[in-house]
């Protein structure tokens, strides 16, 4: 249920992280997948509540994936891994996917490059990462239309910029240098990297999701793998959950705790079970707590 609510709304964020699972009869680990299908509107005041859902996996292929969002069109966040550039073919069914690609991971590279050797060149292409970064942090939290305006009016031209600067750096500087692998990529993938110009619903990257994976890599440091791939799927689904609860300002404990009574008791039924996502379950709560303070 949670994962239809994801997939309902125009654009989603995707990723995906290892999850080692100890298989009966094995001594040493398979390293599978937690895919995560993420969904968060607040940075532009949008309707899609923050959600997140975990799907176990024994695969990291585009099959896999295509399976996942068989149903789905709309923009799809992600990082530039060929297992998505595949989402995006011509004459998709049950319709397009688009691809917006992840401003972090290109930044990053650049990043780990000037850590190693800094330059003057390095340096400029991370400052004006810095600037672009500065309007989306000024323009957080307002509608959608208003950042697309003013994208348009201030980062467009900044992202240009940058292009030229890369483009003109890439013939003086050796093919087999680090720097020269950060602008391939970045150029490589320059229509996905700049698609939240043109959208004011498209975030710059797709840390929202990354954000939701690190209780996972946090997990599977303490606990070091799934003992089988049963637990693996358990763990996904109650991550998915929990980490929802968290994302809507809740206690996971209380809400979980709650939504088990009431679904054992009898009180909610199978067909009225949506009551019980985190983000309608609090609004509930929200309201019941007015009526008693007015009534107070």
């Amino acid at each position: 249920l949670q994962l239809r609510d994801i997939h309902s709304h125009p654009r989603i964020f995707c990723d995906e992280t290892r999850m080692p699972v100890l298989e009966k009869g094995r001594k040493t680990v398979r390293i599978h997948q937690f895919w995560a299908h993420a969904v968060d509107d607040r940075p532009w005041n949008g309707a899609a509540h923050p959600a997140v859902v975990f799907i176990f996996a024994k695969s990291r292929s585009g099959r896999e994936i295509r399976s996942q969002l068989a149903d789905y069109s709309g923009i799809v966040q992600v990082d530039a891994y060929s297992a998505y550039t595949a989402l995006a073919k011509d004459g998709r069914s049950p319709g397009p996917i688009k691809l917006a690609f992840c401003m972090a991971h290109a930044r990053r590279k650049y990043t780990d490059v000037y850590k190693k050797a800094p330059s003057a060149l390095g340096r400029d292409i991370i400052e004006r990462f810095a600037e672009i970064y500065a309007v989306e942090a000024e323009i957080r939290g307002t509608c959608a239309a208003e950042r697309g305006e003013a994208r348009q009016a201030r980062t467009a031209p900044m992202m240009s910029a940058l292009k030229l600067v890369l483009e003109n750096a890439l013939t003086p500087i050796s093919a087999k240098s680090a720097m020269a692998g950060a602008i391939r990529y970045s150029l490589k993938h320059w229509v996905g990297l700049t698609a939240f110009l043109e959208d004011g619903r498209i975030e710059i990257d797709s840390n929202t999701v990354e954000r939701t994976m690190r209780p996972i890599g946090l997990g599977r440091r303490n606990s070091l793998f799934a003992g089988s791939c049963g637990g693996a799927e358990s763990w996904a689904i109650l991550a998915s959950l929990l980490q929802t609860a968290r994302l809507n300002g809740l206690d996971p404990y209380t809400w979980l705790n709650d939504v088990l009574e009431r679904m054992i008791s009898g009180e909610v039924k199978s067909h009225q079970l949506d009551q019980l996502l985190a983000w309608n379950w609090k609004a509930q709560r929200e309201a019941a707590a007015e009526v008693l303070a007015a009534a107070a």
